[in-house]
């Protein structure tokens, strides 16, 4: 190995305490800013070949780091609040001699992080879980050092390193597409209005990457930047289904957990109906056709739940359903003309809206029609 080669490799060794939180421990420290990327990268959530899901994070938000670069640049900057960084099994705590008498919950010592400024990101030690636009910003300052405090933990596994990325973020305005996309691959605790959705996202997931049925690639998401129908507008008819409607008699209530796999058929069996049924409605995107919009995508689960509860997955692909689907073709107007309501409103063909009156107008409209 040559010489430049071992001076690329070495161990940090930073004064930390080791503070014991239940049955997890974590550590707190300080380490010059200038050096994290070196053993610490910035995991973006994208998908692989196969479509499993890698890394967690939003993209960097350019214009937040410059104004972070400037404020670090000017006289008496101060970063006083932690980033969290997610480790793997290489970094170790090598506990000191010292401890404070009566402290048993925290212990002094020293953590050692391998650094090999070789390596791809991605065969880094450490993972920047909470911080990430701050360390950018050091990173690029014109300083020489800049003294920060962290906080890190020994990771299990990257579903662990998800999870907590979400509980340290909770309170936070995460993008709402990033969570969707995290939630089906996250294990252990989430608040509970994250572990409600983590099942519709799951399913929202399977129904836009499998490569089959009328969803596929076609939902707007962090992974999937060219799909048209929001995410947003799946998850709420699915989280309605799973919860009230033709999807509940899958579920296991006790845990949240379902049979998937018919959830996922019974799904696949009824939209297809709808995009063979509409189908030049169906190709086009929300701002061209009010069916793959978010009233449209709600209003027609409304109609699944009406027309399929209670009806296994199997049997969802009949005639009954069928007939039913092209009884709405006189009264919509996914694309053109006028929406004529039962009340004596009308309304021009894109003159509905993803709000809870118009979605609730609809949804009357066509479950009435196919109830004959």
């Amino acid at each position: 190995m040559s010489g430049d080669a071992m001076a690329d490799r070495y161990e940090l060794r930073l004064p930390a305490l080791e503070v014991r939180q239940g049955d997890r421990k974590i550590y707190c420290f300080a380490v010059d800013g200038k050096k994290i990327h070196s053993f610490a990268a910035v995991s973006r959530v994208r998908r692989d070949d196969s479509s499993s899901l890698q890394g967690y994070q939003r993209p960097e938000v350019l214009s937040h780091i410059r104004g972070i670069r400037r404020y670090l640049e000017s006289d008496n900057a101060m970063l006083p609040n932690a980033l969290v960084l997610a480790f793997d099994e290489s970094v170790r705590f090598e506990t000191g001699a010292r401890r404070a008498a009566g402290v048993d919950y925290s212990v002094p010592g020293e953590l050692v992080i391998p650094v090999d400024e070789s390596l791809p990101d991605e065969e880094k030690p450490a993972l920047i879980v909470d911080g990430q636009q701050r360390s950018a910003a050091i990173r690029d300052a014109d300083l020489a050092e800049f003294p920060v405090a962290a906080v890190g933990f020994i990771a299990d596994d990257q579903q662990d390193q998800r999870s907590q990325f979400i509980l340290v973020n909770s309170t936070k305005p995460l993008p709402k597409g990033l969570i969707h996309e995290l939630l089906p691959e996250t294990s252990g605790h989430l608040p509970p209005s994250y572990a409600r959705k983590r099942l519709p996202a799951q399913l929202m997931t399977r129904l836009n990457i499998d490569g089959e049925g009328p969803f596929y690639g076609r939902v707007a998401s962090p992974t999937s930047p060219h799909g048209n129908i929001k995410d947003t507008s799946l998850l709420r008819m699915l989280e309605h289904s799973l919860f009230e409607g033709a999807l509940y008699q899958y579920r296991n209530p006790e845990d949240g957990s379902g049979d998937v796999e018919r959830m996922l058929l019974h799904l696949r069996s009824f939209w297809t109906i709808v995009q063979e049924t509409f189908s030049d409605a169906w190709k086009l995107p929300p701002r061209q056709s009010r069916l793959s919009h978010g009233a449209g995508i709600q209003a027609m689960g409304f109609v699944m739940d009406s027309l399929t509860d209670g009806m296994a997955a199997e049997d969802v692909d009949c005639d009954r359903v069928r007939n039913a689907i092209l009884s709405l073709m006189p009264v919509t107007a996914w694309t053109s003309g006028m929406w004529r309501f039962p009340d004596g409103e009308q309304r021009r063909w894109n003159g509905l809206q993803n709000t809870p009156n118009d979605i609730r107008l609809l949804t009357d409209l066509l479950v009435r029609t196919v109830r004959g």
